[in-house]
């Protein structure tokens, strides 16, 4: 079964489904080694890993493209990919559902915002007309080739004017032919409330992101208001920034990771989590020698 199809069957057979998002490949790795049936990627986490700056449009088209192929690779489970505006116009958008869906994404997003976009909980955003989103949103549908491939409509509206604006825009987004909703950065429990029952046509999408404008609840409590996709999209930066910053600190003062031996996973258990028994498994294939000692 395609990841696209597992993904659909994931809507219908699950009440909500729990998306870490990952920020690199091994991040991807242990997310499906933990067992999470579908995972994320965030334009956030990926300009923060990959090129150590902000989200604020300075990560390319490329670039992400690169990212989604290598993490799409890295796992078995689907993935929702952030495509940020579409990278320009309806032409663009076309070519980049065509190569998202390629590369392995099972669905993507694209928002609303007017380029260069910044990350969804910063301020000083603004959004294109919501015609020029509906003729995306269009232009993205109909270049899809598997037709299990899921298009996401995220609009920042609530930010930019009020959530009214966000809940009508995001209707008119589901007219265009989005499956899926995906409304940035609301305020509070009533909004996030006041979304869902204000939107039934289509899943919802939710972002608990750490620090941002949105209250953050548990799976349940998200579930029971009626959305459908849950990301935490910058949760696993937040935890290797303070990881990796404790044991620098420790390895500066004491000259030695010794005193961080607890925290720290077995070499043995990274190197299987990266499949290298697969690996010895296929070069003992090809080459027909015992490799077990080379490992």
């Amino acid at each position: 079964m395609k990841k696209t199809q597992i993904f659909k069957k994931l809507i219908k057979d699950e009440k909500s489904i729990l998306m870490p998002v990952a920020h690199d490949a091994l991040t991807a790795r242990i997310i499906e080694k933990v067992g999470f049936k579908a995972f994320s990627l965030g334009g956030f986490s990926i300009a923060a890993s990959r090129l150590g700056l902000p989200d604020l449009s300075i990560l390319s088209f490329t670039e992400m493209l690169e990212s989604v192929r290598n993490l799409a690779d890295s796992v078995s489970i689907p993935m929702l990919a952030d495509a940020d505006t579409g990278y320009g116009g309806i032409f663009n958008v076309a070519r980049t559902v065509k190569e998202y869906e390629k590369a392995g994404a099972a669905l993507l997003f694209i928002e609303d915002q007017k380029f260069p976009k910044r990350c969804g909980h910063m301020s000083g955003k603004e959004v294109i007309p919501v015609e020029e989103m509906m003729t995306k949103i269009r232009a993205a549908i109909s270049s899809r080739q598997d037709p299990d491939f899921l298009i996401v409509s995220r609009t920042d509206s609530r930010t930019t004017h009020n959530l009214a604006e966000a809940i009508d825009r995001s209707k008119k987004y589901v007219e265009a032919g989005a499956d899926i909703v995906f409304i940035e950065a609301p305020e509070s429990l009533e909004e996030l409330k006041i979304i869902a029952q204000g939107i039934t046509q289509v899943p919802l999408l939710v972002n608990m992101l750490e620090g941002g404008k949105t209250p953050l609840l548990p799976q349940k409590d998200l579930e029971q208001m009626g959305y459908k996709l849950i990301a935490w999209p910058i949760s696993t930066l937040l935890t290797t920034v303070t990881a990796v910053t404790e044991l620098m600190q420790e390895l500066k003062n004491t000259g030695t990771t010794q005193g961080m031996s607890k925290n720290l996973a077995e070499f043995s258990q990274i190197k299987e989590l990266l499949g290298i028994n697969g690996l010895k498994e296929f070069e003992e294939k090809v080459t027909g020698k015992d490799t077990s000692m080379l490992y």
